[in-house]
């Protein structure tokens, strides 16, 4: 059953391939004498700078465009305001970072070293976390 699919399949690439060898390429692809500029101006419609085409251009999109209106502007300025950096923003933080304990260690009197040394007693003060971790804006408020 399986070399009946494979002979099949044999077939129908050979007739693929055959296929595609059998179109000429001006057929397929046209070779034209118009160039691209030709083309560019055919397409929009008139000269690079600007004519019957551009104008209809810039009359269809003046009809999309609308004025804000006075709601719009203090909505806007409200929004852009929490992310536009001022004096202010940069005095008092957004990302606040989280309290990060001090820990006292005392170290007792000890032998160190392949020749036992005597080491006396000493305290050391290291950060409980090894990283400094920041709030999101908003996730804690309260100074520490």
């Amino acid at each position: 059953m399986s070399r009946i699919w494979i002979d099949a399949a044999a077939a129908l690439l050979a007739a693929t391939l055959l296929g595609g060898c059998a179109t000429s390429k001006e057929k397929l692809l046209p070779h034209g004498s118009s160039t691209m500029l030709d083309i560019w101006q055919q397409e929009t419609g008139g000269s690079a700078g600007g004519g019957q085409g551009a104008r209809q251009l810039l009359d269809a999109r003046q009809g999309l465009r609308r004025p804000l209106t006075e709601a719009d502007v203090q909505v806007a300025s409200g929004v852009q305001a929490r992310y536009t950096r001022t004096a202010q923003n940069e005095i008092y933080r957004q990302f606040h970072r989280l309290p990060n304990p001090d820990l006292v260690m005392y170290v007792f009197p000890h032998l160190a070293g392949t020749d036992p040394v005597p080491v006396p007693g000493y305290s050391t003060v290291f950060p409980l976390y090894q990283r400094v971790q920041y709030a999101m804006p908003g996730e804690r408020v309260e100074d520490y």
